[in-house]
């Protein structure tokens, strides 16, 4: 292969010109000398810059043949993660498009993008990294530039990075667990030993160069794993400058991807998932993963989580492991939820207000007031005959026992999974994570005010003055407030659409009240309306949710965040601010809204002045609220992994069908790497968010749909092994990331909690019918206020519902449009007022009085006695068990004995030469002189 010499590469920076578009590589090109000292990590040394440019910097793009006999040799092994040499392991992989091989008339935009492709490479090689350019297999303009971190490098920003390396192997046995005596009935669910073998674990500490020898160092070339050399060589890419313009620099390969000035950088996976590398130095751990994890046949198998942390890193490792231990914890929510709707539908024949509204005698002679101005009619109780049966499923003591159990699950599993989160710490080392997080590349281009820093008195960057900064903050609340108020205003038409589509069903449908008309008997009004208002609502939510992810993006970016964590969490708390807002916001309308401020028939209330409030059915909202839970969270579900299924998998077809048929095939590695999906910056973030707002359904709303734990039980098993499948099949490796927990998901979910507890207690006190019910049989079911000399549910329909005098219509509703229908004088409607021709007619009665009271009283207990049990059991349950805290202890004092050990021995011995040395000195001074 042809070399290009250190003489060679200074002449081509020299010939570099200053243009409009900035100084490439920082300085001016006819001033920047080859090697910049400032580039340069505090302790790296290069011995021989002309052997690293000359071995390193070869194959790169000022080679006009790519295709050299080296090249050619390596068809063989089309797996190797090796330089052509096949001694230098490949950290990384850019990608880039070659412009003199480009057809297009953008010479002097090509021109800028290669200049600063060279001066970022040529600082990549100042830095002390190694690359070598090889042109694709099945496309001539893609150029594949490998990158090589030597030992030096490695060592070097271990030490900048704080990265936790091993000192020596750890000798502290593990307890035993209480399930040991069960292993012979969990062993199916584990993942086979033999196939994956456990990690040898190690006491780490920080790593130091100056105290290298302490560390448990057997071989150079697997002391750093992959993914700490990815790691690495991926934070040196993220600050490397290739340009400074206006006195900003500009730099990162995150920037250069976006440009376009490279296609792609990622590293690389370690083999094909479907089958074990032929090289024997490949440890396949990609294709083990997709065996004993992604695999449908592994569906009921526990997660490999050391092997997902090991080889994706600690941030995938952290949301499988949390992913995991919530699904374990649904399946107990699932199992008391199905409990309580057998409850129900075995007691469903014991319901006697639905047999009320069921007998032809009693709703079939019942005549309900028109729920509309003109057009609706008068109906019988009893076309509701149907909604009120399916009501009793979920409208039942089980409703209360379920809520009340719930309040008490969510915060279990919060508690436990803090403890879990708390062993994951230790076992992956992420206790005390002494990673200082720098600023993010966006942040620091931005940095053109020069101030005065209070601590140090030194001269520092900052992109904008405290006046500049509280500009962009009132900016950004106003623009997150505004597009909230947008998605409120998309509720508020989902509301009208309701009220107007109520009128024309309410006139279409129920022309017929015999109640033989199967259409009319499965379909009434309110279940029509019901069911086209929330797969509406559920196409309106998909496409409001995908603007406002760019939304989001748009506002944060414009916020300019410092560093990643810090855009992470802001962009975490406007996207669930705006999803919580368009998932929930019509579920709060039904369950709170709806059918409470209705007024009665010859006084209604006016939506806008124009449209009436609608009513609930005669038993309550709460099927309704029912019927809206099931389509969104299926409905959510469903598209969710279709789409993570069938998108990359399509993208990954089209990409093949642009290729050579079959070509693929025999491409390497890195290039058949290219050709999956990239991951992007924020892949994990949805993925958390998907499943927070699933926690958010099961938790605030399990009142009213207590199968809702099994949906996303049955939903996020299959969620772990499509998000398993598509990371290893479909999607290029990420680059690993160091995480101690969930972050800022972890206090949402524990807002989520507490408003759990408020949702549920309004729901069954206002939403169900259930507090009603419970008036009426302690107390006005017997004598004096009702008929009966025993408690009973009998008469409770009649009992809920008042008398209107037909002639007090207001409006022309009194005319029936229907003359079959018959001439009535009074109608029914569900309130609790005083009948016409009472001294109080219309007003409220003391029934009504009671249930306030009862509903308000209920809230109170409830909330107070969940409240209580949660405050007991955060306190009873420590987020760090004993025996975590002791291993924590004991790994720290044996790491810092260890350390002192080796220091006190390098002390002894280095004092026992210098006393060597001093005894032979007084020997020789005392010794007497021989003549």
């Amino acid at each position: 292969m042809q070399m290009m010499t250190r003489d060679v590469l200074l002449e081509m920076e020299l010939e570099e010109e200053d243009d409009d578009d900035g100084d490439i590589g920082g300085v001016p090109a006819s001033k920047r000398p080859l090697m910049a000292p400032a580039t340069l990590p505090s302790g790296l040394v290069l011995e021989n810059l002309e052997q690293t440019i000359v071995s390193g910097f070869g194959s790169l793009e000022s080679q006009q043949d790519f295709r050299t006999p080296e090249f050619e040799e390596f068809n063989g092994k089309l797996d190797s993660l090796f330089f052509n040499d096949g001694q230098r392991r490949i950290d990384f992989v850019l990608v880039y498009e070659d412009e003199s091989r480009k057809e297009t008339n953008k010479k002097g935009s090509n021109e800028k993008q290669r200049r600063k492709r060279r001066a970022y490479e040529s600082n990549l090689i100042c830095d002390g990294l190694q690359l070598e350019a090889t042109r694709s297999l099945l496309d001539d303009k893609l150029v594949f530039v490998k990158v090589h971190a030597p030992w030096e490098v490695l060592c070097t920003y271990a030490e900048i990075m704080h990265i936790k390396l091993p000192l020596k192997p750890n000798d502290l046995k593990t307890r035993s667990s209480a399930f040991d005596n069960f292993s012979w009935f969990t062993k199916v669910l584990q993942v086979d030993e033999s196939i994956i073998k456990p990690e040898q674990e190690f006491f780490t500490a920080p790593f130091e160069k100056n105290r290298m020898n302490d560390f448990y160092i057997q071989d150079r070339d697997t002391f750093f794993n992959p993914a700490t050399r990815s790691r690495i060589v991926h934070f040196i890419l993220s600050r490397i400058k290739y340009q400074v313009r206006d006195n900003v620099k500009k730099f990162g390969i995150n920037k250069l991807v976006s440009s376009g000035i490279y296609k792609a950088a990622f590293p690389l996976h370690d083999c094909n998932f479907s089958s074990p590398s032929e090289d024997l130095s490949c440890p396949n751990e990609r294709y083990l993963l997709y065996r004993e994890w992604a695999h449908p046949r592994s569906i009921y198998k526990k997660q490999p989580l050391d092997l997902i942390r090991k080889y994706y890193g600690e941030k995938i490792g952290i949301y499988f492991a949390w992913l995991g231990y919530y699904t374990q914890m649904l399946l107990l929510a699932a199992a008391v939820g199905v409990a309580c709707f057998l409850y129900g539908y075995f007691n469903q024949n014991n319901c006697t207000w639905s047999k009320e509204v069921c007998d032809p005698d009693i709703g079939g002679k019942i005549i309900m007031c028109p729920q509309c101005d003109k057009l609706c009619p008068f109906w019988k109780l009893n076309i509701t005959c149907e909604s009120s049966k399916k009501l009793c499923l979920f409208d039942s003591f089980g409703t209360l026992v379920f809520a009340v159990f719930m309040g008490v699950w969510v915060t279990l599993f919060l508690e436990f999974w803090k403890r879990r989160q708390a062993e994951l710490e230790y076992e992956w080392d992420t206790v005390e994570l002494q990673q200082e997080e720098q600023a993010r590349p966006e942040y620091e281009a931005r940095c053109t005010h020069v101030v005065i820093n209070e601590i140090t008195q030194e001269e520092e960057r900052i992109p904008f003055t405290t006046w500049g900064k509280c500009i962009r903050i009132t900016l950004c609340a106003s623009a997150v407030f505004f597009w909230i108020l947008l998605i409120i205003a998309s509720v508020i038409g989902i509301i009208v659409y309701r009220l107007s589509v109520f009128i024309v069903f309410s006139a279409k449908l129920p022309k017929n009240l015999n109640g033989t008309d199967p259409i009319q008997k499965y379909l009434t009004p309110q279940m029509a309306t019901s069911i086209t208002a929330s797969l509406i609502s559920f196409i309106i939510i998909m496409i409001l949710n995908t603007i406002y992810e760019k939304v989001a993006i748009m506002i944060t970016n414009f916020e300019l965040p410092r560093t990643q964590t810090d855009y992470e969490n802001s962009l975490t708390m406007k996207m669930f601010l705006f999803q919580f807002v368009n998932y929930y916001s019509s579920c709060f309308y039904i369950a709170f809204f709806k059918g409470k401020f209705v007024g009665y028939p010859g006084d209604p209330v006016y939506w806008l002045g124009k449209y009436r409030n609608e009513e609930c059915d005669p038993g309550g909202c709460l099927l309704e609220l029912t019927t809206q839970l099931i389509i969104i969270m299926g409905g959510k579900a469903i598209w969710n992994n279709i789409q993570e299924v069938l998108l990359p998998w399509v993208m990954n077809l089209i990409g093949r069908c642009h290729t050579v048929s079959g070509a693929e095939k025999k491409a390497p590695r890195w290039e058949q790497d290219y050709h999956l999906q990239p991951m992007g910056r924020l892949g994990l973030f949805y993925e958390y968010l998907e499943m927070i707002i699933q926690f958010g359904f099961v938790t605030l709303f399990v009142a009213s749909f207590p199968l809702a734990p099994l949906l996303a039980l049955v939903n996020n098993i299959l969620e772990i092994r499509v998000d398993a499948w598509k990371l290893t099949t479909q999607y290029r490796r990420m680059v690993p990331e160091k995480a101690q927990d969930i972050g800022a998901w972890q206090p949402i979910m524990q807002g989520i909690a507490i408003l759990a507890v408020v949702t549920n207690a309004m729901i069954i006190a206002f939403t169900s019918d259930m507090i009603p019910r419970l008036v009426y049989y302690w107390s006005f079911s017997v004598l004096p206020y009702g008929d009966h000399p025993h408690y009973t549910m009998k008469g409770y329909i009649n009992n809920t519902l008042s008398y209107f005098n037909v002639a007090d219509f207001k409006s022309k509703s009194k005319e029936n449009p229907y003359t079959e229908l018959g001439d009535y004088t009074t109608c029914r409607y569900r309130d609790f007022r005083y009948p016409p021709g009472h001294p109080q007619e219309y007003k409220h009665n003391i029934y009504y009085w009671h249930v306030i009271a009862a509903k308000l009283a209920f809230i109170i207990v409830m909330e107070h006695i969940i409240y209580s049990v949660k405050f007991f059991i955060s306190y009873a349950i420590p987020d760090v068990s004993k025996s975590t805290k002791s291993k924590i202890r004991r790994e720290k004092y044996l790491t810092q004995k260890l350390l002192h050990e080796n220091h006190l021995k390098d002390m002894t011995k280095n004092m026992g030469v210098i006393a060597e040395r001093m005894i032979a000195v007084v020997d020789n001074n005392i010794r007497p002189k021989s003549d």
